[in-house]
């Protein structure tokens, strides 16, 4: 009889030294209910390092020299990477059919529109605004850039590979497999270079200031179900730092269930047909 491997306890203080070292690094909050997740998931982590106990782990993530590797590996164990291509209609019909014109005739000289998928996971969203932008047409001579960041190096090497299971097809009408993708095998698709080519990932930690400036300035964020991970200091230093990136007039999508109530006062909601998105004001008397 097989019996599974006997786990070392994470008890409840070490528990909250190592969660608030990680919503330090990044604004991702466990609340105590997360207490036996965490404790599953990092024990391997003590094996390997061959480390008697958490307490001796906190001890690594504060003060050992590879400590920033391991806060990463933390990262790629922890974080949810659930996605699947074209999820979400409401906002995708907003983005294509009203967000995008606007963009397009409000950069028409510049002829350029940049796009930010913020926490990307494995790369779907974006993926997804490129085969929609190339089905809208009539962007030829524009730099039309499309960012995808994560947090996840795990994540980001999937989303940099272009290849996918069929769960991440729930969503997807036959017609876009057919014209964006490969089929590899039974099971495997891998995206077409046209489509590619529009996206760029990067590792991007939202909480970090400097890290969000080098993204550059955008027109639109996307940033769907992230901020239900942080806390609500994370959450306003995260719409702080989007704020800061955003051109003005520029939009910012959150996930439905999401809201900048007791968040921020920053933004203003703009109702469009399909959807509400919030909107950076335009700078008034220029």
């Amino acid at each position: 009889m097989l019996f599974e491997e006997e786990l070392i306890p994470l008890h409840l203080d070490v528990f909250r030294l190592i969660r608030d070292l990680i919503r330090g690094y990044c604004g991702i909050f466990f609340n105590e209910k997360s207490l036996f997740l965490v404790e599953r998931r990092l024990n391997r982590r003590l094996k390997v390092l061959r480390l008697e106990d958490f307490r001796e782990y906190y001890r690594f993530l504060m003060y050992d020299p590879k400590r920033d590797d391991e806060i990463q590996r933390i990262m790629d164990i922890l974080t949810v990477n659930e996605t699947y291509f074209f999820r979400g209609e409401s906002q995708l019909k907003v983005f294509i059919d009203e967000i995008i014109p606007e963009l397009k005739e409000k950069n028409k000289d510049q002829k350029k529109i940049n796009i930010w998928s913020a926490g990307c996971a494995t790369g779907e969203e974006p993926y997804t605004f490129a085969m929609l932008l190339l089905e809208k047409g009539g962007f030829d001579g524009w730099d039309i850039r499309i960012a995808g960041s994560d947090i996840s190096q795990r994540a980001l090497q999937i989303a940099r590979s272009g290849i996918y299971k069929k769960n991440s097809f729930r969503s997807t009408e036959y017609y876009f497999i057919k014209k964006y993708f490969h089929n590899e095998d039974e099971d495997t698709y891998s995206i077409s270079d046209s489509v590619r080519k529009l996206v760029a990932f990067n590792y991007v930690n939202l909480f970090d200031p400097f890290k969000v400036r080098l993204v550059g300035k955008m027109d639109l964020i996307f940033c769907r179900n992230v901020l239900i991970y942080f806390d609500d200091t994370a959450r306003k230093k995260v719409i702080e730092n989007f704020y800061n990136c955003l051109v003005d007039g520029g939009y910012m999508v959150l996930g439905h269930t999401e809201s900048l109530v007791k968040l921020s006062t920053a933004f203003s909601l703009k109702h469009f047909t399909n959807d509400m998105v919030y909107q950076k004001p335009e700078r008034q008397g220029l």
